[in-house]
């Protein structure tokens, strides 16, 4: 039967006293303990050593496991901090140490190569954080920029000892950093070009700010993730974002333009150029021998004027008659010249002569037309004549 059970009365199982009366005297359970303990061990009287035995074991026992207690392992990757009565004491590389364990001495793990992750201007899943993310630029315009830094720790000990809050520390010194050099710059330098140069000029300051508090803080990479100007002039300036690339566009293809175009004309004006020296050559050479040719007309005049004179002018003669399909002939003794037209010849269509009679051609031809058809008379006086 249960002690609370109904008629198993209301003693308590361990004192034997009833419920609500006084606590049990410390001194008689001790001794009472001390006694079962005695009879365990063989009683009698030897039953007080056997107990002071027994305590001091217990006692080697517990200090054994509190000895024991001091061994931990520091994982690869990660720094022990031993601190004795909250004072830093050393610190421990990866693998199994032993320090006096607690309440004198106590250990922090911390990992130093892990990737740590601080958003500046936004939260992911929330979105912008305005009154980290609006900040004014060097010509006085209102820019939303997000940042985002991966960092590690470099001194487990400077880590935990030298700021309160490291985590909080880094992000207001990297929003003051991000405030410093955007308002360096304008604005279009911040949106276009500038990200790259603005996210290394941050991680500089803001590694230099930090070293300076001795954080054991060491800065990997600075990411600028978004540069935005505010909701209220987003359309217009996406309209000027437009603006900006037609005209970019447009100067890249005049310049393909001009790349297809100038060589081509260079190819020409090159052409152009070969084409008159060239020219210049030929012409220097046909002056050079049309002078030697005068200077040996010249000297063969000099020796036979009337004959060299003579001679030229029938060369002249022919010259100008052989461009020309009319012939004059001179008849002898007369005043009168006959006309003879030959281009007619050429273009009249052969006439049509029995199958018996052959069709002519040349001088043959000529003469037969002469004979069908009178001859044009071109009379010339005298005074033409003697000219």
């Amino acid at each position: 039967m249960s002690w609370n059970e109904p008629g198993g009365g209301k003693k308590d199982p361990w004192s034997g006293q009833e419920p609500g009366g006084s606590p049990p005297d410390l001194e008689e359970i001790i001794r009472s303990l001390q006694e079962k303990i005695g009879r365990l061990f063989g009683g009698g009287g030897g039953g007080a050593a056997a107990s002071a035995f027994v305590v001091w074991a217990l006692v080697g026992i517990v200090f054994i496991l509190w000895l024991l207690s001091g061994f931990y392992i520091v994982d690869e990757g990660n720094r022990g901090v031993v601190t004795r009565f909250g004072r830093y004491t050393e610190t421990t590389m990866p693998g199994l140490h032993w320090h006096i364990p607690y309440p004198v001495e106590a250990v922090d793990i911390v990992d130093v190569e892990h990737q740590r992750f601080l958003e500046v201007g936004y939260r992911t899943g929330v979105g912008s954080v305005p009154q980290e993310a609006l900040m004014l630029t060097g010509d006085e315009n209102i820019v939303d920029v997000r940042l985002a830094v991966q960092y590690t720790i470099s001194s487990a000990r400077d880590f935990l000892f030298n700021i309160n809050d490291p985590e909080k520390t880094l992000r207001e010194v990297t929003e003051s950093a991000l405030r410093e050099v955007v308002g360096q710059h304008t604005m279009d330098f911040v949106l276009t070009e500038g990200r790259s140069e603005i996210a290394a000029d941050v991680k500089k300051l803001v590694q230099q700010i930090m070293n300076s508090y001795g954080s054991g803080i060491a800065v990997e990479t600075v990411n600028l993730v978004d540069a935005q100007p505010p909701e209220e002039v987003q359309a217009a300036f996406e309209d000027a974002i437009k603006a900006r690339e037609d005209k970019q566009r447009f100067i890249n293809e005049a310049q393909a333009y001009a790349n297809e175009v100038i060589p081509k004309a260079r190819g020409q004006a090159a052409r152009i150029l070969e084409e008159a020296q060239g020219y210049k050559q030929k012409m220097i050479a046909k002056a050079q021998g049309e002078a030697s040719r005068f200077e040996q007309i010249l000297a063969e005049y000099e020796q036979a004027p009337e004959v060299t004179r003579t001679r030229l002018y029938l060369d002249a003669l022919e010259a100008v008659f052989s461009k020309t399909e009319t012939i004059m002939v001179d008849v002898k003794g007369g005043n009168n010249l006959l006309y003879l037209p030959l281009d007619r010849f050429k273009a009249a269509p052969a006439p049509n002569l029995p199958h018996s009679q052959p069709v002519l051609s040349g001088p043959a031809a000529a003469q037969q037309m002469l004979q069908r058809q009178p001859l044009r008379r071109v009379v010339r006086s005298r005074e033409g004549r003697g000219r």
